[in-house]
C-alpha cells in the first residue's frame, strides 16, 4: 500500500509538472513573437490589444497539427495510392447527387465564370466530400500553432492568422468557434482565411458570403477562385499520352508552372489528341500508376487547379474525379430518359 500511495503521489506530481509546461507552451501571448503580433494587430489594423492578447492566450498548441503538416498525403503517397482516396464509387455517386441537388447553382456558376460544374464539384468532393467533413480543428489553434511553432512556414501562417482575425471581424464570426482543417482551411471548399476574404462571394444573394454552411455560396466562390486565377473556358486540362519519358528527361520539368509548349513535345513525337495550338503551354508529368508509369500532358487549366493546392497529384485527382462525375451523371440522365419513355 505504501508503494501504491508513493506511485500515486509521484504520478500526480509528474502531472502537475507536465501540465504547466503544456499550458506555458500554448500561451502565445507571452512570447516575443506573440507580443509583436498583438502590437501589429493593434497598430496596423485597429484591434484592441487586450482582445488579441486574450485570443492568443486561449489558442492551444496542437502537436497533431504539426504532425499532419509534416507528412501531407500529396508528398508521402504515390499516385496510385493517392488516387484510391478520391476515385471511390461512393464519392462519385455522392458527387452526382450533389450536382443534382444544386443544379441551378452549378449551371449559373458555369455560365458566369466559365468553369465546368464537374470541376467545381470535384474540388468540393476532394476537399470535404461535398461538405460532409469540413475539419475538426479549431481554426485559431491551427493557425497559432503553425504561426508560432512551425518555423518552415511561420511567416505564411502568421499572415493567415492576421487574415483570420480580419475575416472574423468583417463577417461577425466568433474567432474561438470556427473549425476547419489542420492548416486552418474552412468550409465546403476549404478556403484559407486570405482566400475567403478575396474570393468568397454571396452567390445566393442573401447579403452574406457564407462558404462555411451555404453550399450555393461555396459553389460560386470556388468558381470565382478559378476564374480569378485565369481558368480558360473550353480548354483542356490534361490527357494521358501513350508514351513514356525517362525520369531524367528534360521534358519532365520540375516546377508546377508549364515552362514548355505543345510544340516542344510534338518535336519528340508526343502528339496530343486535344485541340491545342503549338504555342499552348504544356507540362509533361510522369505518375506511378497501378500497372506502371503513366505519362500525362497537362495544360494551363491543370496549372490553375494547382493554384488551389500546390500539388500535381491533387490537380490530377480533381481532373479525374471531374471526369468521373461527368460520365456518371450522363449515365444517370440516360437511365432516367429510358425510364421516362417506358
Amino acid at each position: 500500500m505504501k508503494v501504491v500511495r508513493y506511485l500515486v503521489r509521484t504520478g500526480l506530481a509528474l502531472v502537475c509538472l507536465v501540465l504547466p509546461s503544456l499550458v506555458m507552451a500554448s500561451q502565445y501571448d507571452k512570447t516575443p513573437e506573440g507580443r509583436e503580433f498583438v502590437r501589429e494587430m493593434a497598430e496596423r489594423y485597429g484591434f484592441e490589444t487586450e482582445r488579441v492578447s486574450a485570443l492568443l492566450a486561449s489558442a492551444q498548441r496542437r502537436d497533431s497539427i504539426l504532425d499532419s503538416i509534416s507528412r501531407p498525403a500529396e508528398k508521402t503517397l504515390e499516385w496510385y495510392e493517392y488516387r484510391r482516396i478520391f476515385m471511390r464509387d461512393e464519392r462519385i455517386e455522392q458527387g452526382v447527387d450533389f450536382l443534382r441537388q444544386h443544379r441551378d447553382a452549378f449551371e449559373r456558376a458555369e455560365s458566369e465564370y466559365g468553369v465546368p460544374a464537374s470541376v467545381i464539384a470535384a474540388i468540393i468532393g476532394v476537399e470535404t466530400w461535398y461538405g460532409t467533413y469540413r475539419g475538426k480543428h479549431r481554426v485559431l489553434d491551427a493557425l497559432a500553432t503553425l504561426a508560432f511553432d512551425y518555423p518552415p512556414r511561420s511567416r505564411f501562417f502568421r499572415s493567415e492568422l492576421v487574415q483570420y482575425l480580419l475575416l472574423t471581424r468583417e463577417q461577425g464570426f466568433d474567432p474561438l468557434e470556427l473549425t476547419g482543417s489542420y492548416a486552418g482551411a474552412m468550409g465546403y471548399g476549404q478556403f484559407i482565411s486570405s482566400s475567403y476574404r478575396h474570393y468568397a462571394v454571396d452567390f445566393d444573394g442573401d447579403g452574406v458570403a457564407d462558404i462555411l454552411a451555404n453550399p450555393v455560396d461555396a459553389i460560386g466562390s470556388v468558381a470565382n477562385y478559378f476564374s480569378a486565377h485565369h481558368w480558360q473556358p473550353g480548354k483542356p486540362v490534361a490527357e494521358q499520352i501513350d508514351a513514356i519519358l525517362p525520369v531524367s528527361s528534360p521534358l519532365l520539368t520540375k516546377g508546377l508552372k508549364p515552362e514548355l509548349t505543345v510544340d516542344d513535345y510534338r518535336e519528340v513525337g508526343i502528339e496530343p489528341e486535344a485541340e491545342v495550338s503549338d504555342k499552348a503551354e504544356a507540362r509533361a508529368i510522369r505518375l506511378a500508376g497501378e500497372t506502371g508509369p503513366e505519362l500525362w500532358l497537362t495544360y494551363h487549366n491543370f496549372y490553375v487547379i494547382t493554384r488551389y493546392n500546390h500539388s500535381h497529384l491533387y490537380a490530377m485527382a480533381v481532373h479525374q474525379l471531374a471526369g468521373a462525375l461527368e460520365a456518371r451523371a450522363e449515365q444517370a440522365e440516360q437511365k432516367d430518359e429510358v425510364a421516362g419513355n417506358s
